[in-house]
C-alpha cells in the first residue's frame, strides 16, 4: 500500500490536539465582552504569568512562533553577510527566520540518542560570519545547554533557545524559557504545543535592552517611552525608530493563554503518564527505538517518536495506522533537504548523516493530554499489531 498523496486517511487520534475547557471559554467569552478585542491589559497580564512560570525577568507575546524567532532574530543584530547556527532537525520556522533577516543558516548534524543539536558539530561551524546559535529542544527534550552556552560565551554569539516543543521542561533544575544559559528562549502556542492561544508565540529575556527592542518591533517599531524620544508636541507622540511588524497578540488570545498556563502543569504531568505508558508497552520490542531522557533534564514530552528498526516500512506502517484511526506523522523533513533550502545553498543528501537517519527511522505517534485511557491502549495495541506484520 503506497500512500499517493492525494488519499484522505481516516484519523480518529490526531498526533497533537488541543485541551479547551469551561474555563477556557468562558476566559474568552468575557474577553470578547471586554473594550479590548486587539492588544490590552490582558498582553500584559499573560506577559507576567509567563515571567512567574519561567523565571525570566520580561517576557513578549507575539501572534505566532515564528513571529518570536524572526523578532528574536533582529534583536539579536542578524542581518545581511551573518550566519546562524542550527539544527536541521526542526520545523522550517527555526531556519526561515534567519533567512527573513537576510542572513545564512548553517546546520550543525544532531546527536544520536535525543535528536538535539550536536554541540560538538556546532564548535566545527563557528565562523567570523557567526552571530548567534538557535538551538532546538526537540520533542520537549532540551539540549545540552551548558556546553551551547560554553561556545556562545568564547565567541562572543547570542543564543537564542526554540522552545517551541518545551514549554514545561527544565534544564538542570531551570524552567525552560527562564533563559540562565541563553539571551532570549522562544515559544510556541499553536493548538497541538503545550497550551494555546490558536495561534501566538512569546519571547522570554533578562536583558532589559533586548526587551525594549522586542516591544518595538512587535509594534512596527514604534515607541511612546519620553525617555526614548526625541523633542514631542505633546501626550499624543510616538516615535517609529526600527522597521517593525504588526506582531500584536489579540487581548482575547491572551485571556486564552491565561486560562491554559494555569493548567501547564497538569498537561506535562499527562503528557509524561502517556509517554512513560508508551514505553512500558514498547520496551520489550525488537522493532523499534523508543525515545529517551537524559537524568538533568525534565522533558515536556511534546512529541512521541519511534524509530524503526526496518525503516524500509514506514510508508506501509503509516498508512495502516492511519487507516486504524492512529493520527501517525513524521517529525521532520530535514530542512536542509527542503526544495528551497537544496536551491539556495546547494544542500544534498548526505551532508547531515546522523538527521537524515533519524528521518528515514521516524514516526510519531499520538501525545496529548485529552487522550483518554482507552485511546492510549488503542495506539498501543495497533502500533503492536502492525508491527508483527509480516511487511514490517
Amino acid at each position: 500500500m503506497k500512500y499517493n498523496g492525494e488519499s484522505k486517511p481516516v484519523t480518529h487520534i490526531p498526533y497533537g490536539h488541543q485541551c479547551i475547557d469551561d474555563a477556557d471559554i468562558a476566559a474568552l467569552v468575557d474577553a470578547a465582552r471586554s473594550d479590548w478585542l486587539t492588544r490590552g491589559p490582558k498582553s500584559e497580564e499573560f506577559e507576567s504569568a509567563l515571567c512567574e512560570y519561567t523565571g525570566a525577568k520580561y517576557a513578549v507575546v507575539v501572534s505566532s512562533g515564528t513571529a518570536a524567532l524572526h523578532i528574536a532574530c533582529l534583536c539579536a543584530g542578524v542581518g545581511a553577510g551573518d550566519e546562524v547556527i542550527t539544527t536541521p532537525m526542526t520545523f522550517v520556522a527555526s531556519a526561515n527566520s534567519i533567512m527573513y533577516c537576510g542572513a545564512r543558516p548553517v546546520f550543525a548534524d544532531v546527536l544520536e540518542d535525543t535528536v538535539n543539536i550536536d554541540p560538538d558539530e556546532i564548535k566545527k561551524r563557528v565562523s567570523k560570519s557567526t552571530k548567534a546559535i538557535i538551538p532546538v529542544h526537540y520533542a520537549g527534550h532540551p539540549a545540552e545547554l551548558d556546553a551551547i552556552k560554553g561556545i556562545a560565551d568564547r565567541s562572543g554569539l547570542i543564543v537564542i533557545e526554540d522552545a517551541a516543543h518545551a514549554l514545561g521542561a527544565t534544564y538542570k533544575g531551570s524552567a525552560i524559557g527562564s533563559c540562565k544559559y541563553s539571551d532570549m528562549t522562544v515559544f510556541s502556542f499553536h493548538p497541538v504545543k503545550h497550551i494555546t492561544t490558536g495561534e501566538g508565540g512569546a519571547i522570554t529575556t533578562n536583558r532589559e535592552d533586548l526587551y525594549k527592542k522586542l516591544v518595538m518591533l512587535r509594534n512596527h517599531g514604534i515607541t511612546k517611552d519620553q525617555d526614548a524620544m526625541g523633542s514631542c508636541d505633546g501626550p499624543w507622540c510616538y516615535e517609529q525608530q526600527l522597521l517593525g511588524f504588526n506582531y500584536h497578540l489579540t487581548d482575547f488570545q491572551c485571556a486564552l493563554g491565561i486560562s491554559q498556563l494555569k493548567k501547564l502543569d497538569q498537561f506535562v504531568k499527562r503528557r509524561r503518564e502517556i509517554a512513560a505508558a508508551y514505553d512500558e508497552a514498547f520496551a520489550s520490542s525488537d522493532e523499534i527505538v523508543l525515545p529517551v531522557e537524559k537524568a538533568w533534564v525534565g522533558a515536556s514530552r511534546h512529541l512521541y517518536f519511534l524509530r524503526l528498526r526496518a525503516p524500509s516500512c514506514r510508508c506501509d506502517l503509516f498508512n495502516r495506522m492511519r487507516s486504524s484511526g492512529v493520527g501517525v506523522q513524521v517529525h521532520y523533513i530535514p530542512v536542509h533537504l527542503q526544495p528551497y533550502y537544496r536551491k539556495r545553498f546547494g544542500h544534498v543528501a548526505g551532508d547531515y548523516p546522523i538527521a537524515e537517519k533519524y528521518y528515514t527511522e521516524t514516526m510519531t505517534i499520538p501525545l496529548h493530554p485529552s487522550m483518554t485511557q482507552h485511546e492510549i491502549e488503542h495506539v498501543i495495541q495497533t502500533t503492536k499489531r502492525h508491527l508483527r506484520s509480516p511487511y514490517c
